[in-house]
């Protein structure tokens, strides 16, 4: 399950994207289209703009912008961001891969063979689906 965290960066993400490439959007409009509280969407928005996704300007034109293309940018990057590794088992995490403290042999574990499938496809989606690929389909929904 991810977080609240991770969607409401995901819902922010989307609405950028939907914005345009070089349009800039205000936290508030933001906020206040997503159902996002405002508070929490700064510190989103500043953990984003950290990690090189969006980038922030001040003044009248100021506000939030996508610093890459709605392709370049997946779900799975952005959920690594923020809620850390996409594994429900530490033995199949990528970046902080830990042994299961009750696990005797990894290589005759069946949870773990059935859960290691439920991972690679759980990261094949979202690594392979870009932000604009969620607006393309949001355009076929309708």
């Amino acid at each position: 399950m991810i977080s609240q965290k991770a969607k409401y960066a995901l819902r922010a993400l989307v609405s950028l994207a939907r914005a345009g490439r070089g349009q800039s959007r205000m936290i508030g409009e933001i906020s206040k289209d997503q159902a996002i509280p405002k508070k929490f969407l700064e510190q989103i928005l500043l953990e984003l703009k950290r990690a090189g996704i969006v980038n922030s300007r001040r003044g009248r034109m100021g506000g939030y912008e996508l610093l890459k293309a709605p392709e370049e940018i997946t779900y799975g990057e952005v959920l690594r961001l923020i809620d850390g590794p996409i594994a429900p088992l530490p033995c199949l995490s990528k970046i902080a891969y830990r042994k299961c403290v009750d696990c005797q042999d990894e290589t005759a574990c069946e949870i773990r063979h059935v859960f290691e499938r439920v991972t690679l496809a759980t990261r094949a989606v979202l690594d392979q689906t870009s932000l604009a690929d969620s607006l393309n389909l949001e355009d076929i929904a309708v």
